[in-house]
């Protein structure tokens, strides 16, 4: 049985099935003999949108130059146009990616058999993806009206998400967030999705009263932003941390930016050393 779970989402762009295989053999090492008490889980949802993106570069992309960063604009923003434009559809990629979240909290709750605390690790784009989904989850669990995502209707996603059994009430309770104990955000774009609205209207989630958010951001990465200046409100729940991601020679060729810096933030001890404190403590 394991004590505790930390569950990763993937960022913008290209992404193989295996991208937390890295940053799992780094907190195995560090973590020692508690390692065998965490559960990981990881949350994959380019498979929803990637050979559709593939097949669109396959159209136009022989007719430009730059190709590596055309892939990562077409292929990264793309992914934010595809989700955010289906989340009203049950059957679109935003409930696809919630669907794959929820699925993944199953699967900790049943490795933890119970109620055990869950952390989660989110990179980039999957900074929102993980915001969204814990905002619509709370309005389902305060009896809000949800017109978007699964929480719609979240006995349609029960096979997908439970397989034969149904939810219980304590699982719908810990799919909503009741033990999300920390999120660890890293080149977060929220602040992009939020910025057309009005002060009052950016409000950040809050799971539970024992909820933590760390926001890491690179001040070279154009694409990470912090979030506790957005609104009084999230400065009440988040603490914005500033790192120099990569670092070293990696660092100073990223001065004058480039999409490497928004992809090394899972490889730097400035994440690392304190995910790994936060997980000996919660195991």
């Amino acid at each position: 049985m394991k004590t505790a779970s930390l569950i990763t989402i993937h960022g913008m762009g290209t992404t193989p099935e295996n991208y937390n295989d890295e940053i799992s053999r780094d907190l195995e090492h560090r973590l020692g003999s508690r390692f065998k008490s965490l559960h990981i889980g990881k949350v994959y949802y380019q498979e929803l949108l990637q050979p559709n993106q593939r097949r669109v570069w396959n159209l136009v992309g022989r007719s430009v130059r730059w190709d590596a960063l055309r892939q990562f604009m077409l292929y990264g923003f793309s992914d934010a146009a595809g989700l955010e434009s289906s989340r009203e559809s049950m059957h679109g990629v935003y409930a696809g990616a919630q669907m794959r979240i929820a699925r993944e909290l199953y699967l900790a709750r049943q490795a933890m058999a119970g109620d055990g605390p869950v952390v989660i690790l989110a990179q980039s784009l999957g900074s929102q993806v993980a915001s969204c989904y814990f905002w619509d989850a709370q309005r389902a669990r305060d009896n809000a009206e949800v017109k978007v995502g699964i929480w719609q209707n979240i006995k349609a996603f029960e096979v997908p998400i439970a397989g034969a059994k149904s939810l219980s009430p304590e699982d719908l309770k810990f799919l909503q967030g009741s033990t999300l104990r920390s999120l660890f955000t890293t080149g977060c774009q929220i602040p992009v999705f939020v910025a057309a609205h009005a002060t009052k209207d950016i409000l950040p989630i809050k799971p539970n009263s024992l909820f933590e958010w760390k926001n890491f951001y690179d001040k070279d990465d154009v694409l990470g932003w912090p979030l506790a200046e957005l609104s009084p409100d999230y400065a009440s729940v988040v603490t914005d941390i500033p790192v120099n991601a990569g670092g070293g020679i990696l660092g100073w060729i990223t001065q004058s930016w480039n999409p490497l810096s928004h992809t090394q933030y899972w490889r730097d001890d400035e994440l690392l050393d304190p995910l790994e404190t936060r997980l000996k403590e919660l195991l």
